[in-house]
């Protein structure tokens, strides 16, 4: 039986990205919380929640893109050129978030200024991801296996508008992490944020959706006229379920449900991604096999992931099981 190299790499990315995704995704999404709550103390437990696991959840965004040197290096010379300017914008965001987090803790006077680049930070980085994804969404002009396109080909409405989806994303799954691991009177104002964020995160959710069958067709053939279909039948209406659920769980004071159910929406949206790209790895023509490395390339990288991701993956399963509970206004934090 020959073993298809690239789509077991493609597995493993795709996998990364998600995890990425899932765990950065509401640690990222608390610093676009920050504004609606002013005060020191809620700021200080709602960072003590992400500071023990946030160096960890950003371990998937580095093996995301490890593995797509090592298997697909076409997608550096076509998705890169084509996305250098939010791709730089978004690493300037993640390293300001970086810091405030470092210093933030430790400074007296500039304290508001770091929680400033704290919400700066997290607010540009995860807005330039959505720019990304929309960009590779609508389709990338490749000429030879090389980026055929101008340098602001990425900036359309349709990317600036992912662009919000994805911070509508993070502030939901930011609002059910902090639902789950605080109590008292920041949770139940949690609670009362919960039920908008979702709210938007299903007409975000709709809006891509119609946006993308409406105005790009190649994705539009993918979903109607491929025989996915099928597939994605069942979506839309557990998209609408696990809305319900969010509201039903937050009526109920469920502590982990919403969080849960906030996810299973990541998830089904980011199977909705894969049915429309699916065999492409750049959007619309550069599929897996025609940007993949050598397969002895392929093979040796891919011996080595098998023995460093269950790796990976134990020790982020640690760390949330070490630092499992509530945390609260008085606990020992990031210093």
């Amino acid at each position: 039986m020959t073993i298809d190299l690239p789509v077991i790499w493609a597995a493993i990315i795709g996998l990364g990205v998600f995890l990425y995704v899932m765990l950065d995704g509401f640690d990222l999404g608390i610093g676009l919380l920050f504004p609606f709550f002013d005060a020191k103390a809620d700021r200080d437990v709602m960072l003590n929640t992400v500071a023990p696991v946030w160096d960890g959840n950003e371990t998937f965004l580095v093996l995301g893109g490890a593995g797509l040197y090592g298997a697909f290096p076409v997608v550096y010379s076509t998705l890169l050129p084509a996305n250098y300017l939010p791709l730089i914008l978004m690493v300037i965001g993640l390293i300001f978030r970086g810091a405030a987090f470092e210093l933030r803790a430790k400074a007296r006077r500039t304290q508001h200024l770091w929680d400033l680049a704290f919400i700066g930070g997290s607010a540009l980085a995860t807005f330039c991801q959505g720019i990304v994804l929309g960009s590779l969404l609508q389709g990338i002009r490749i000429v030879d296996g090389r980026f055929a396109g101008g340098p602001f080909d990425w900036l359309s409405p349709f990317s600036v508008f992912c662009g919000f989806g994805v911070l509508i994303t993070y502030a939901t799954l930011g609002c059910g992490w902090l639902i789950l691991k605080t109590d008292a009177d920041l949770q139940r104002r949690m609670r009362l944020l919960m039920r908008p964020l979702a709210c938007a995160l299903l007409g975000a959710m709709a809006l891509v959706s119609l946006w993308t069958v409406m105005g790009l067709p190649a994705v539009a053939q993918r979903w109607f006229g491929s025989g996915n279909l099928g597939w994605f039948l069942p979506v839309p209406i557990l998209v609408l379920a696990c809305v319900w659920g969010i509201f039903r769980s937050v009526r109920l004071r469920h502590e982990a449900m919403p969080f849960l159910l906030t996810l299973a929406l990541c998830f089904l949206g980011y199977t909705g991604l894969v049915i429309s790209i699916w065999p492409n790895i750049v959007p619309p023509s550069l599929t897996i096999w025609q940007a993949s490395s050598s397969p002895s390339s392929q093979l040796f990288a891919l011996v080595g992931t098998v023995i460093v991701l269950p790796i990976i993956l134990v020790y982020n399963a640690l760390q949330y099981r070490v630092f499992h509970g509530k945390v609260r206004e008085g606990d020992a934090g990031y210093h």
